[in-house]
């Protein structure tokens, strides 16, 4: 007697309710969550904490050194397994780079609903994120798995920077500039893939993307005229914006035309493929964002998209600009650009035009 065929495995995405960073939880909600958790003591070594929402914590072990930790882990934003363990390991790495830091070992996080996925699509996650690892220079020192309903991998990062190069998101100045690295638009297109409507260059472009590794964070951490570094994720080009703006008491810029894009990511986003985060996104901060008269949804959209694993978004002193996007091309950030300024305000908000 045959075995019955087994059934086909579901696309990865069909089994995540929002993918990569689109799954965080809405800036409002979050927080109401952690509101009071800043009232704990904390010890002098800790340079940084929870409180300006930074992308990561940093312990200080001595005169020369400082420890970086960050986790980051989330629900697939792509249907190919190798490429999911990919972005999640680039995304979670990032933080230690924003930080200004250089990554130095990773803890892998996997929770995988095994009666659903086979060993060899798990296996294919992990060597996705194993890869990244490897063209960081880490090791991937352990972990911890369970069974899952919803696929689920990310990393436990962790780095080493110099004490005087830690650089937060709280220490922007009036008078910089804000650089960013990466082109926006990777929420939008994720979208577009889980309808069945990203082209094969649109997927290319949206990968090559979200596992580029942000390796140019500690050669600018170590410019004196770089004042502030975190990177676009979840929340969006504004909400990570507006993380800069109330760390400096002060109002950000931001020329929307100078901002780069993925190939095909405002005709994606005019066509409604936008994540149920952005709305999110915007509906926690758009009291804090003015946008000139006219500004088309689709823009917004963008402007709100979450981004999974995103760029770098750097202020420094006007007279750092081309040494810091020197940096970024030396890299091979090539869309990285200038697109607006640090201004001293009455109030902390972020304005487009």
């Amino acid at each position: 007697m045959n075995a019955p065929d087994k059934p086909p495995e579901p696309r990865l995405t069909a089994l995540s309710h929002g993918g990569g960073c689109g799954c965080k939880i809405a800036p409002g909600v979050l927080a109401q969550i952690l509101k009071g958790t800043t009232a704990m003591p904390v010890p002098p070594q800790l340079l940084v904490g929870i409180e300006t929402a930074d992308d990561a914590a940093v312990y200080q072990l001595n005169d020369e050194q400082a420890l970086i930790a960050t986790t980051d882990f989330f629900m697939p934003i792509v249907d190919d397994p190798y490429d999911f363990g990919r972005i999640a390991a680039t995304n979670a790495i990032s933080d230690v780079y924003a930080m200004g830091g250089t990554p130095i070992m990773a803890l892998a996080l996997v929770a995988m609903p095994i009666a659903q996925l086979s060993t060899e699509t798990i296996g294919r996650i992990l060597e996705g994120g194993n890869a990244v690892c490897r063209a960081a220079g880490i090791p991937i020192a352990g972990g911890h798995t369970i069974d899952s309903v919803e696929a689920i991998y990310g990393l436990v990062a962790m780095g080493l920077v110099h004490p005087k190069r830690v650089r937060r998101n709280a220490d922007a100045k009036p008078g910089d500039r804000l650089i960013l690295g990466k082109a926006l638009g990777v929420g939008v297109m994720s979208a577009a893939l889980k309808k069945n409507q990203l082209g094969d260059a649109g997927y290319a472009a949206m990968i090559a993307s979200a596992t580029k590794l942000n390796t140019p964070g500690p050669d600018l951490a170590a410019l004196p005229g770089v004042h502030a570094l975190t990177d676009v994720t979840g929340f969006g080009l504004a909400g990570h914006v507006l993380e800069l703006a109330r760390g400096a008491k002060a109002q950000v810029v931001i020329d929307w035309a100078r901002v780069p894009l993925l190939p095909g990511a405002r005709d994606l986003a005019a066509g409604g493929f936008v994540t149920g985060a952005s709305g999110r996104n915007w509906a926690g901060y758009q009291a804090d964002v003015q946008l000139p008269d006219g500004f088309a949804a689709p823009d917004q959209a963008l402007l709100t998209d979450p981004q999974t694993s995103g760029g770098l978004l750097v202020t420094c002193e006007p007279g750092s600009v081309d040494e810091v996007l020197a940096i970024f091309r030396r890299h091979g950030f090539e869309t990285a650009a200038d697109i607006g300024e640090v201004r001293a305000a009455p109030a902390a908000g972020l304005r487009v035009r």
